[in-house]
């Protein structure tokens, strides 16, 4: 199968070492909503990753999992219950995500059709007029790619439901990243998937279920990308953070939980816990280093700065349970290491 693949070239915010790229991952994002009622922060969210962006942005690349829409108007045509929600971000949101440092966002998840197609338009209207590369969307290109200072990054996004590009569709996943390979430097797989809230923080082996919907087989999926010649896999979904694990010296996140969504989700405990990851590679991608730098949350507002580092100590404890073989060493500042 061959794809389409949009091509961005963005401006040098830093050089490249001579020797490893940095790239830095979030989870989910949304910034506020109007829907059914207004929940937003002030200012237009002008202050929501003032305590994030130095990370971000003195990455080579940042990327994260935009949850919902930015519209501005539309009905959702979501059954809506206690357990299912429909977000709806104002466009005029839209620059907080360039002004943080973001680079990429993917959209292969269960909020980006929360209102039809013209709340899909309207996200990819205001994602392009910041310069923000996307992805995940079925029947659009499911892969971009992003060169920066001679160095080329490929990015594809999956999700479960079927207007994204499902991560249980395994041939179309190895189509997508060997098109990738073939192109890039650098190929980094973004993936929403597993069952949600703190009571599933394990990750299990095999399918996971969810209100009776497939969530994929992440451990697998994982794997399986990594074989085909992805060199970092990233996942969110869950709303909690999950273990992490370094697979045939390339590195995987299974969850890296919320991390700016001060309205419409829960943030008690462990579900409060918002890391960026930053990961510095070789040049062919293999993992060399990487700092959890932990953030937590607190309704209202963007990430706070979490001094006892939770997140990390978190996910530290959760790779012990999950994949104690993986040969990482994450201290409880969150510093991760090769054994």
């Amino acid at each position: 199968m061959a794809f389409m693949l949009q091509t961005i070239a963005l401006t040098a915010q830093n050089m490249v070492a001579e020797k490893h790229l940095t790239i830095a991952l979030t989870g989910d994002i949304m910034m506020g909503t109007t829907y059914p009622n207004e929940q937003l922060p002030v200012q237009e969210g002008r202050q929501l990753f003032v305590h994030a962006k130095r990370v971000l942005k003195r990455a080579d690349l940042a990327a994260g999992n935009l949850e919902g829409t930015l519209c501005d108007s539309g009905e959702t045509h979501k059954i809506l219950s206690k357990s299912s929600y429909a977000f709806r971000t104002p466009t005029v949101f839209a620059p907080r995500l360039k002004e943080a440092g973001y680079d990429f966002m993917s959209m292969a998840n269960n909020h980006a059709f929360d209102f039809g197609q013209d709340g899909v338009n309207s996200t990819m209207h205001c994602l392009t007029e910041q310069g923000i590369a996307f992805a995940g969307i079925r029947d659009y290109p499911p892969s971009v790619v992003i060169e920066r200072n001679g160095v080329k990054y490929g990015l594809c996004a999956f999700g479960h439901n079927g207007y994204t590009y499902k991560h249980q569709d395994l041939q179309t996943v190895r189509e997508v990243i060997t098109e990738l390979v073939n192109l890039c430097d650098v190929v980094i797989v973004s993936f929403h998937g597993g069952a949600e809230g703190a009571r599933h923080a394990r990750l299990p082996h095999g399918t996971e279920m969810f209100y009776n919907e497939d969530r994929g087989s992440l451990r697998e999926f994982a794997h399986f990308c990594i074989d085909a010649g992805a060199d970092v896999v990233f996942g969110h979904g869950p709303h909690v953070v999950r273990a992490v694990e370094l697979y045939k010296e390339h590195f995987i996140a299974y969850s890296l939980g919320n991390f700016c969504t001060p309205y419409g989700m829960n943030l008690l405990g462990i579900s409060g816990y918002a890391p960026i990851l930053e990961l510095s590679l070789t040049r062919d991608g293999r993992f060399f280093a990487g700092q959890l730098h932990s953030f937590v949350q607190r309704r209202g507002v963007g990430p706070q700065p979490d001094f006892q580092h939770r997140a990390a100590k978190e996910i530290k404890r959760l790779t012990a349970l999950d994949v104690p073989e993986t040969p990482l060493i994450i201290s409880d500042y969150g510093l991760i290491k090769h054994k």
